[in-house]
């Protein structure tokens, strides 16, 4: 096996673009790589054969009978990379390895009343030196990077948060890891995973609400995952809405808890929320989601809203609907309202953006999830 990433593989831009195409796609022989990238069919060999070399792509099947000379779809190497991917949610956080194709290899979780720094840390110091621990030599070394999907300023969410203030867990974790380590806001860590691993087509232009215990978002434009100056580019919870707070107060799984009086199970197959409860819950939180939507099409005309969260599919299917029916409710003279769609990650999202960090990082054609 190639040499191992923890440096980093140091490709050029159109081998990037290469395995970008491969990813969204699905295998592509050469000439369909040629024609999407505008490279010659002779770059292609040259580029396609130096990522089989360093054990990123692999070769398909010849195929035969069809019109043109015999073609060989190339597919990524699920082996070619490996990522760690850390998620600090506000009951549960969960650390995974995910290999390069986007599928989870290990992944491990712990409940806790509150993320507490201490036992972050632990939990993420331990995982990660356990899941090393049980690859075979080559494949550590092919471990490029840790992500961290984190929400921020968590010292808002009340005084026994209080220690997470001025606290950089990347820099905390970093001496001990092998390889980089990245951070960024857990919501927008779920619109990047959207883009890189989602299974749906998408506009270059599009917002993503991510409903978990509490609401975030993402924002693409011309493709790229947009973070802003000080990284709240589509900080889309703490957007203001009609009937007082802000979109979390009224589009989150903690408003749901509130409304039913007691805590719901971070997994979808012990969900159990009395469908008068959901549907009354989902119907508000639609208003204020067709709000928030509406507000970001005037700004800058996005034709595409993504609803995703931590909820079932079924929950998501009626958050997505009711947003829907609010839409259309709203009035939009002079401007077109957007078309509403699902997310395709559920609860996986923010793991997968996590580990889609460094992925993005290394991988992606301008080293960010685009």
């Amino acid at each position: 096996m190639p040499n191992d990433l923890s440096a980093g593989p140091g490709l050029s831009r159109n081998e990037r673009l290469i395995l970008s195409l491969i990813r969204r796609h699905g295998p592509l022989p050469r000439a369909a790589l040629a024609q999407r990238t505008g490279l010659s069919a002779q770059a292609i060999t040259n580029l396609s054969r130096k990522l089989m070399a360093a054990g990123l792509l692999d070769a398909g099947e010849v195929v035969r009978g069809k019109v043109g000379q015999p073609s060989t779809p190339l597919s990524l190497a699920p082996e070619g990379a490996l990522f760690l991917g850390l998620k600090i949610g506000r009951r549960l956080a969960e650390l995974a390895l995910v290999d390069f194709t986007g599928q989870v290899r290990l992944h491990r979780q712990e409940m806790h009343a509150f993320p507490e720094p201490r036992r972050i840390l632990s939990f993420a110091r331990h995982g990660v030196a356990t899941f090393l621990g049980g690859l075979p030599g080559p494949l550590r070394g092919r471990v490029a990077g840790l992500g961290i999907a984190t929400p921020y300023r968590m010292w808002d969410w009340g005084a026994e948060m209080a220690d997470w203030e001025g606290l950089d867990l990347a820099a905390r974790l970093a001496p001990d890891m092998p390889c980089p380590v990245f951070m960024d806001n857990d919501a927008t860590t779920a619109c990047g995973a959207e883009l890189i691993f989602g299974a749906q087509p998408l506009p270059p232009d599009f917002i993503h609400i991510y409903v978990a215990h509490f609401a975030g978002g993402g924002i693409v434009l011309d493709g790229v995952l947009r973070h802003g100056p000080t990284r709240n580019a589509g900080a889309l919870g703490s957007m203001p809405v009609p009937g007082g707070g802000q979109l979390l107060d009224q589009a989150s799984v903690s408003a749901l808890e509130r409304q039913i009086g007691r805590a719901l199970p971070p997994d979808d197959s012990a969900w159990d929320v009395p469908h008068a409860d959901e549907a009354a819950w989902a119907a508000k939180a639609g208003e204020a989601l067709a709000f928030v939507a509406m507000s970001a099409v005037a700004l800058v005309d996005l034709p595409l809203v993504v609803i995703d969260g931590a909820v079932p599919p079924a929950t998501r299917a009626r958050l997505a609907d009711a947003t829907g029916e609010a839409l259309a409710r709203m009035p939009a003279a002079g401007i077109d309202r957007p078309r509403v769609i699902q997310g395709s990650l559920g609860r996986a999202g923010r793991i997968l953006g996590a580990a889609g960090l460094p992925l993005a990082h290394f991988f992606q054609p301008d080293g960010a999830a685009d």
